[in-house]
């Protein structure tokens, strides 16, 4: 009689131990979004309060004026950061796809090429930047004096370090995304700490000033991408970069960038906004409105970074839920990001209405024309903050589903339909009507968030309604 063989052994074999994205596509989607935005967004808060405190020393302690040449070389750093975000969200969304659709053998081979591609593009662009970096500053910002000065000491400092700065961000997605955004939120909250840390020895101690500042933010960014790399390294993940991964081809390149392209031009955008605006604000309010519209983008950054986290701790669960055509809960947690955004935007319109002097006085003891346009500035430009929600959720959210060109469209109208039109027109429009126009600077951007949500608005109606097909 033949020998019968154990049952076990007809089957196949066991599966692998559940992974940790595993349970996005079950928890409840409140219970999701908690657990995934309460990290991005303390860690977010701690990098915008260094930002916030960076600014404090430099206009308390060396000079306000080098709060406007940090401000004026911003645009520059924003470029950086934005082939930063075209590799890493992009890698970051197709990654959490992927995962929902469990097809587990691309995972690693896009992080493979998001290494690669973080490290190759924006070496290219710091290169170039450091080629043509005077020209922009004095031909096309107008700036001189002090303000150039510090602009180019901090400018030149910091791209040293840049590199550093697009990887770490770049792949800390991948962490949030792999199932553990407190270990996320750690990596970034050391670089921050750091900085906050290190700002008053360098500036102060070492007597560097704004130099110092710089190096301080290159020192922070490098140890930031050596915690992320020792995540991969450790027994908390399966997950890792293998150079056997990091050969670029062509098909799966191509769809990173895809989807990466919609954050990336409108970071883009952002940095050639900041360029005109800046050349603007030079040219209608000079150094004093500078400052001001430097210490408004301080506190901005406070409101703002909320939203970030919040988009970043939805992107994943949107993500992987779509992948595994759960649209219920695509629909839910998008939602919820949106009334969670709108409670932080209302909360940040009513202190910058009726605190701006207050936050003002925090970075520059200037109580004559820079502070009247600190406090205006801060008043005009979050004057319609209760109503973006949508507009700064819905780039994302088509992000998140991998739809480039939906993504692409919502995120450029502001800046690109809007924003850049009105920064180039509504001074001279001012001007002619006997106001300021530099106040035509500053109502460019409320009535460009207002325009912008509407488009936003309309899209994610249209995408709701595919879904409920679906």
């Amino acid at each position: 009689m033949a020998e019968t063989k154990p049952a076990s052994s007809e089957i196949t074999p066991s599966a692998p131990p559940p992974l940790a994205t595993d349970r996005i596509g079950k928890e409840p989607i409140g219970r999701l979004l908690l657990s995934f935005s309460i990290p991005a967004i303390i860690g977010m808060l701690v990098n915008a309060l260094y930002n916030i405190v960076d600014r404090i020393y430099l206009g308390q302690g060396v000079d306000p004026l080098a709060i406007a040449g940090v401000g004026l070389v911003l645009p520059f750093m924003m470029i950086v950061m934005a082939f930063s975000m075209l590799i890493g969200i992009g890698a970051n969304s197709l990654f959490a796809i992927r995962m929902g659709e469990r097809r587990h053998d691309e995972v690693e081979k896009i992080m493979g090429h998001a290494f690669l591609l973080l490290f190759i593009i924006p070496a290219v662009c710091i290169v170039i930047i450091l080629f043509f970096m005077e020209s922009v500053l004095r031909d096309i910002m107008k700036a001189d004096g002090k303000v150039y000065e510090y602009a180019a000491t901090y400018l030149r400092i910091t791209l040293y370090g840049a590199v550093f700065g697009a990887m770490s961000p770049g792949l800390t997605h991948f962490i949030r995304s792999d199932g553990h955004p407190k270990t996320s939120m750690v990596v970034q909250v050391v670089g921050a700490l750091l900085n906050i840390i290190l700002d008053p020895i360098f500036i102060f101690a070492l007597n560097l000033g704004v130099a110092g500042a710089a190096w301080v933010t290159v020192i922070s960014q490098f140890i930031s991408l050596v915690f992320v790399l020792g995540y991969f390294n450790s027994k908390w993940t399966r997950l890792r970069f293998r150079f056997k991964y990091m050969k670029l081809e062509a098909k799966l390149t191509g769809k990173i960038l895809a989807i990466g392209f919609a954050p990336f031009i409108m970071q883009f955008a952002m940095s050639l906004v900041g360029v005109l605006q800046n050349a603007a604000i030079l040219k209608y309010g000079g150094d004093d409105a500078l400052t001001a519209m430097t210490i408004f983008f301080a506190v901005f950054t406070i409101i703002f970074m909320p939203m970030m986290g919040i988009g970043q701790g939805a992107q994943p669960i949107i993500g992987y839920n779509y992948g595994a055509k759960q649209y219920d809960r695509v629909k839910k947690c998008f939602k919820l990001a949106i009334i969670a955004c709108t409670c932080f935007l209302t909360t940040g319109f009513f202190i910058t209405q009726f605190a701006s002097g207050f936050l003002f006085s925090l970075f520059s003891k200037d109580t004559g024309n820079q502070r009247e346009l600190g406090i205006l500035t801060m008043r005009i430009c979050t004057s319609v903050f209760p109503l973006i929600a949508i507009q700064l959720m819905g780039g994302q959210f088509f992000q998140a589903i991998g739809k480039p060109v939906q993504a692409s469209i919502v995120s450029l109208s502001r800046q690109i339909l809007f924003l850049i039109p009105a920064i180039l027109f509504m001074p001279v429009l001012f001007e002619k009507l006997g106001i300021r126009p530099i106040y035509g600077v500053y109502w460019a951007f409320p009535i460009s968030d207002f325009c912008a949500s509407i488009i936003s608005g309309v899209f994610v109606y249209r995408e709701f309604k595919a879904l409920k097909n679906n």
